[in-house]
């Protein structure tokens, strides 16, 4: 046990803390920060996992703040933007009254043992043990709560299922729940860019090799929390795509690059062994408080996990949250921290904070820029828009066709699609349109808010292809703010029944029905959900292509969102009008 005074870490409470409100009390405060740095957690067959703890400077017994992840935690609480720094700030924790504790997993970093795959069972075991270890140390109440994003959001549903005795809640930021339909490939397509970058930025051996001593990593949070925290967030932005090529480029251990061989060539169905199992499908097991965080910007990576556990989780009404905020990326992730911070005063404190009178759901609305709320999601009683696509007339441009509430007449309209990276003529797009644009004009102001889901009318001259759909709000300067995203692949188009949600229409892209050339074919998938408040004048945009890259936007504008390698083949797509193409809305009864 290391417990010799190190140097306190410097706080950051960047990016938003609060869905819309502020807490009137707070349970403690003032109490500074102290590390007790290097501690060993057994967890069996002679394995003990490295964590580092952070307790409050004033002596007594605290709940302790459980963040599990897959990472070398070495570069954690310096501020540094690495790829996986999302377990918070500990020193806004440890003030409050809370001991953060952060673990490597087995094999990882400073912790011995195996490696094991990611979000194995194993590792579900461990994660157990390591709340029951925390909930006997001497600076503990007994009472154990997680936090964190990502990784560290998606493994606290895991364990929670587990009941552990110790566990009284949680918080968990941008998670996947099926973690074959939301991480490892989306629609049968495997996820290469993500894979490439996420493994690339966080698995090579000079990450999992480095050590860093507790008061250096403390010294350069001062540097990196302080003033100049906002240039290096900007910083970050403007090299956003540098950054990403260079992660993509590296060489992970080799462990980490035969697990990702497996995903990529062999995890063609959920049963392939490589394939983690995550949460989705047990989550009625799951009893204890939470409240789980979507960012709204997020396409293709933590995209409908937080609907998943919200609607399926056991946890009684009254003690669930869920909260859809706007798209934001930032690294390291210090965000809604306030709010987890609240949410346990409430929880384990009773603290009068006014948490138990936020709305079940809290919505952020675009166009109107601010959070919204709900009794739940989709919200109840709510009314339905249907869109349907149709031709915008003789003659017209390939972005300038129509949405309408009737159908139009049959017809149809084309788009080429090219594989990303092929090399092409220049000119191309001026004889080939790569996407197809429909505008619905909003005569009357309107709230869109719920589930979103396209059903096209599809035929291609190919086998396969792939389909993406984009919606924006056009306002009445004609700028587009980017609200939703959705994708298929047309040969997997069997739609999973038993694990559709009321979000997400589940796609079981292990039944392949190749294509016949011209023969028309019912697309039927989710787009992300994107609450919007459509003013008179403005418009609302849906934009369809092949290719991710043309239809995404970029991180450094606050989206995580990222290229796959779509299309397969170079074809022309044709989406036919006639009633049988639509988009469906759900209008908004909620109360701002």
């Amino acid at each position: 046990m290391n417990d010799r005074p190190h140097l306190s870490l410097r706080p950051s409470t960047a990016g938003r803390q609060y869905a819309g409100w502020t807490p009137r009390a707070v349970a403690m405060s003032g109490l500074g920060q102290r590390t007790l740095a290097d501690q060993r957690i057994p967890v069996g067959d002679g394995v003990e996992l490295h964590a580092d703890v952070y307790l409050p400077r004033v002596a007594g017994r605290y709940p302790a703040v459980l963040s599990f992840g897959a990472y070398s935690t070495e570069l954690h609480t310096a501020g540094i933007p690495t790829g996986s720094n999302e377990i918070g700030s500990p020193p806004v924790f440890t003030d409050r009254g809370y001991a953060p504790v952060v673990i490597e997993r087995r094999g990882m970093g400073r912790s011995s043992g195996e490696s094991v795959p990611f979000f194995d069972p194993q590792d579900v075991d461990d994660h157990e043990q390591a709340i029951a270890w925390a909930a006997n140390q001497p600076w503990c109440t007994g009472e154990v709560v997680l936090f964190g994003t990502s990784y560290y959001g998606m493994t606290q549903p895991m364990v929670a299922a587990r009941r552990p005795p110790a566990l009284r809640a949680f918080f968990a930021n941008e998670i996947c729940t099926d973690l074959y339909r939301h991480l490892i490939g989306f629609g049968g397509v495997p996820a290469l860019y993500f894979l490439d970058l996420w493994m690339g930025a966080n698995f090579t051996e000079a990450n999992t090799a480095r050590r860093l001593a507790p008061d250096a990593r403390a010294a350069i949070s001062h540097i990196t929390n302080g003033p100049l925290h906002g240039l290096l967030e900007k910083a970050v932005h403007h090299n956003v795509d540098r950054m990403f090529r260079t992660f993509m480029s590296a060489t992970p251990e080799e462990q980490v690059r035969e697990l990702y061989a497996q995903w990529i060539f062999d995890a063609k169905t959920r049963e392939h062994p490589s394939v983690p199992e995550g949460p989705s499908g047990h989550l009625d097991s799951i009893d204890v408080p939470f409240v789980t965080v979507q960012n709204t910007g997020y396409f293709n990576l933590h995209q409908f996990g937080s609907y998943d556990l919200f609607e399926n989780a056991g946890t009684p009404s009254g003690q669930k949250w869920l909260i859809l905020a706007e798209a934001a990326y930032d690294l390291p992730v210090y965000s809604w921290e306030g709010e987890a911070l609240a949410f346990f005063d409430h929880v384990l404190r009773g603290t009068d904070n006014g948490y138990d009178e936020q709305g079940a759901v809290r919505y952020w609305v675009d166009g109107a820029d601010e959070f919204f709320t709900s009794s739940d999601f989709p919200l109840p009683d709510a009314g339905r828009l249907r869109l349907h696509l149709g031709s915008g007339g003789p003659g017209v441009g390939a972005a300038d066709h129509c949405l309408s509430v009737e159908p139009s007449a049959e017809g149809e309209a084309s788009w080429a699609a090219v594989p990303i990276g092929v090399p092409v003529l220049g000119g191309l797009d001026e004889v080939a349109n790569q996407t197809l644009g429909f505008r619905y004009a909003v005569d009357e102001t309107c709230e869109l808010t719920g589930p979103i889901t396209a059903n096209l009318a599809f035929s291609c001259n190919e086998i396969d292809s792939y389909v993406v759909a984009r919606l924006s709000r056009i306002d009445v300067d004609g700028v587009r703010h980017h609200l939703s995203m959705g994708a298929i692949r047309p040969a997997a188009r069997c739609i999973d029944e038993a694990r559709c949600t009321a979000t997400e229409i589940a796609i079981d892209s292990s039944v392949l029905e190749p294509l016949h050339p011209g023969e028309v074919v019912t697309l039927r998938f989710s787009l992300t959900p994107a609450p919007v408040l459509l003013q008179q004048g403005e418009s609302l945009q849906l934009d369809i292509g092949s290719r991710t890259d043309l239809l995404r936007e970029s991180p450094s504008n606050g989206y995580a969102q990222f290229d796959l390698p779509v299309p397969p083949y170079l074809s022309r797509n044709s989406v036919h009008f006639g009633g049988a193409s639509w988009v469906d809305f759900q209008v908004g009864r909620s109360v701002a």
